[in-house]
């Protein structure tokens, strides 16, 4: 019997963010399914360690440093994703940045604009860059790192609930402007995730999995890895009738 492919064999990808957390997994789980994966980080030490890591046992990668708010990055980071692997399919904007408590008096416009300038702006500069290669390769998967936070909201984190439901609506708007180009763009909502981001927001693991883990219906913090799952299957072709979505694997936290 002849042996299947992997679930994303001969494809390429970009992921954002991709130094840790949530974007770290995703690059893995990419490249575990047969993709080709340029890892893409402010921090391209970490970001060139995982491709390493990615091409010694699984397939093709790269590690490019890359700030998703510059224009110039994006383009250059899409350019050199190209020049490795002949084509880009699928873009995972997961690359995010630390934003503070606080309500709409509390926030500078200074922090304001950098929540916005990476979570936001980011997505769009790095869609802008990757979307003619995607459109010349006959199409491809774009998914937009949000939260279930850009559902529902949560005391003094303005900031991060508006840039996450951008993030939503800009995925059905780009689902709409791109569907006759065979783009298919989703948004991909998690609840609260083990990463170092909740440890610096809330001084540790353990504290973090007390005060929010409660929060969720499963009663715990998700994984990175059940996050990657679900970006896996978005960027597959099992879901090649979704567009346009918002995918939640929020553990129960916005059923009640």
């Amino acid at each position: 019997m002849k042996e299947a492919k992997p679930l994303l064999f001969g494809r390429a990808a970009i992921v954002t963010g991709a130094a840790g957390g949530i974007g770290r997994a995703v690059a893995l789980a990419f490249a575990e399914a047969g993709a080709a994966v340029a890892c893409l980080d402010i921090d391209g030490g970490n970001a060139e360690t995982l491709a390493h890591e990615i091409a010694g046992s699984r397939t093709r990668a790269i590690g490019v440093a890359c700030d998703v708010s510059v224009e110039a990055d994006t383009l250059a980071a899409a350019r050199a994703a190209h020049e490795a692997f002949g084509a880009i399919h699928i873009l995972v904007n997961a690359a995010a940045t630390d934003d503070p408590n606080g309500d709409v008096l509390e926030i500078s416009p200074a922090d304001w604009d950098r929540v916005f300038a990476v979570n936001v702006r980011g997505a769009y500069l790095m869609s802008r860059a990757a979307l003619p290669m995607m459109i010349a390769a006959g199409g491809g998967s774009i998914i937009h790192l949000a939260s279930q936070l850009g559902r529902v909201a949560a005391p003094r984190r303005a900031a991060y609930c508006a840039t996450k439901g951008a993030l939503i609506q800009l995925a059905k708007a780009m689902a709409t402007d791109h569907a006759d180009q065979n783009i298919r763009v989703n948004a991909l909502s998690p609840g609260a995730i083990e990463t170092e981001r909740l440890v610096r927001r809330f001084g540790s693991m353990q504290e973090a999995r007390r005060l929010s883990g409660p929060k969720h219906l499963l009663r715990r913090l998700g994984q990175p890895e059940e996050i990657a799952q679900a970006a896996l299957f978005l960027a597959s072709d099992g879901a090649g009738f979704m567009t346009g979505a918002d995918m939640l694997v929020d553990g129960g936290y916005t059923a009640t």
